[in-house]
């Protein structure tokens, strides 16, 4: 990716080496809960899902945030990417009139109070709701290079346009729609269909920042796109299932399957165009 002479946004919170903050008060997580959440998320599951942690039940406790340190290249990248997706992003609701509330991204190590209870390393990165912010432990980069053997610096941009999209999701009203889908639904596969659509939907909205802003900027280097169908491929439900257990169970698929995940971002990538990216509307996923 070409990033050199790109911005850094100012919506990156540094709390790495800050000791991750836990609650206070409230309701208290339990270490049975946090492990469940874990397990959940390695087969693809939101963990805010399983900790079941409503926003606004916990009073958080004091987390220093400091300004990123002019030697962390990886910091740096991660900033600039933000910013790329605020350019782009703000561009898109300017066109409808509207404004973006852009989210703050959280960097943290091992553990950190959020919004949405406590979060882990362990979880991979995520989008809490309650607080409007992404949250990632940067280490993650290196598990997909040798967890997921998808390595490379526009898969890791993904990664981060990916938890943007549902942020667009929730300012938009349709993540609060989803959930009152999955409450209705009449059975866990029904409802863990509308999770793989939502999920889909974020995947679509990664590729509509990456055709945007390389229309704006020419980011995109030979390989790039090659290294986000990698990385999207690589956390399919079917292809985490497979990993963990041997074998894939399709009624529980959260995320979608590789094929899926690949095709939506192309779908995004490739038509530029957010109307493309209703996954509800479409028969077929």
């Amino acid at each position: 990716m070409r990033l050199d002479d790109e911005r850094e946004s100012s919506n990156v919170e540094d709390r790495r080496g800050s000791g991750g903050g836990m609650p206070i008060g409230g309701k208290s997580i339990g270490l049975g809960t946090i492990a469940i959440a874990l397990v959940a998320m390695y087969f693809g599951v939101d963990p805010s899902v399983v900790l079941n942690i409503g926003q606004g039940l916990q009073q958080q406790a004091p987390v220093e945030a400091k300004a990123i340190p002019a030697d962390d290249p990886m910091a740096k990248f991660v900033a600039k990417v933000l910013a790329s997706t605020e350019d782009t992003w703000g561009k898109i609701f300017e066109a409808s009139g509207q404004q973006y509330p852009a989210p703050k991204l959280v960097l943290f190590n091992g553990q950190t109070p959020t919004a949405c209870g406590s979060g882990q390393a362990a979880m991979g990165p995520f989008y809490c709701p309650g607080d409007q912010k992404v949250y990632i432990d940067l280490a993650f980069y290196n598990e997909m290079k040798t967890r997921f053997h998808a390595p490379g610096d526009f898969a890791q941009a993904y990664v981060i346009a990916h938890e943007v999209g549902h942020h667009i999701q929730n300012i938009t009203g349709i993540s609060d729609k989803v959930q009152q889908a999955r409450q209705s639904a009449h059975s866990e596969a029904q409802s863990n269909q509308y999770s793989v659509r939502l999920e889909l939907q974020a995947d679509c909205y990664a590729g509509v920042w990456a055709n945007r802003a390389d229309g704006a900027d020419r980011i995109l280097e030979a390989g790039d796109v090659e290294e986000a169908m990698t990385a999207a491929a690589a956390i399919g439900d079917d292809a985490l299932q497979k990993q963990a257990q041997g074998y894939a169970v399709p009624d529980s698929f959260t995320h979608g399957t590789s094929a899926q995940r690949t095709h939506w971002f192309n779908q995004g990538l490739s038509t530029g165009d957010i109307k493309k990216c209703d996954t509800f509307s479409s028969a077929s996923i």
